[in-house]
């Protein structure tokens, strides 16, 4: 079952939910990989609603919105399952989760979880001067990265905003060729060099499992 909220399409939980679901609140930038997953592995028992995927925009809204959301839905579920790093919450979320009782992905963002946490940590200090796209970027790349920096209006602000970095990676979750072509573009409009790391879903899947 998938589920909406805010400001997607409402149409709400049945009356009673079947014991043993688990509800998935996650990041809209992760409803294609999650559905995808719960798909591939027939996890039947995960339920998913989404926050809009423009929080990753204004993060300071994560956190109201996941304690909201939690509270809408807890009394019809066993478990609920926080598919958000810290996302640029300062650590609000995590606190709020634990407050709450509910487990979250680990990690600062969804770039490292998709890398693997493990790895992103001992290569990222390395990568200050990188800049990261995943599937969902790529595909949204001037809905979230040119038109709210008004690239689009102001292409001379470019090399303001990315003048100190060297490389795009394109974390792929997927192997889609239109995609990589895609993210070459991405690479080539905001004057940067192209790299392409296939990491599957990283940590999201074995997080899932767990549950």
């Amino acid at each position: 079952m998938i589920l909406n909220d805010t400001e997607l399409t409402e149409t709400g939980l049945p009356l009673e939910a079947p014991r043993g679901k688990i509800l998935i609140i996650a990041c809209g930038a992760l409803a294609r990989e999650i559905i995808d997953l719960k798909e591939a592995n027939r996890w039947t028992h995960l339920d998913l609603t989404c926050l809009p995927a423009n929080y990753h925009l204004y993060p300071d809204k994560i956190t109201a919105a996941v304690q909201k959301t939690v509270a809408k839905h807890r009394d019809a579920y066993d478990n609920i399952f926080i598919a958000y790093a810290d996302c640029g919450t300062g650590g609000l979320l995590q606190a709020a989760c634990a407050e709450l009782g509910v487990e979250m992905i680990a990690g600062p963002h969804c770039y490292s979880f998709f890398e693997g946490n493990d790895r992103f940590a001992t290569t990222s200090a390395d990568e200050i001067t990188t800049f990261y796209l995943t599937d969902f970027l790529v595909r949204q790349f001037d809905a979230f990265i040119i038109k709210p920096m008004g690239l689009d209006r102001h292409p001379q602000l470019r090399d303001m905003y990315f003048g100190n970095y060297e490389k795009l990676v394109y974390q792929a979750q997927t192997d889609d060729p239109a995609l990589t072509a895609k993210a070459k573009e991405c690479a080539s409009r905001l004057g940067l060099a192209f790299e392409r790391r296939y990491t599957g879903y990283g940590d999201l899947k074995s997080a899932m499992a767990r549950l």
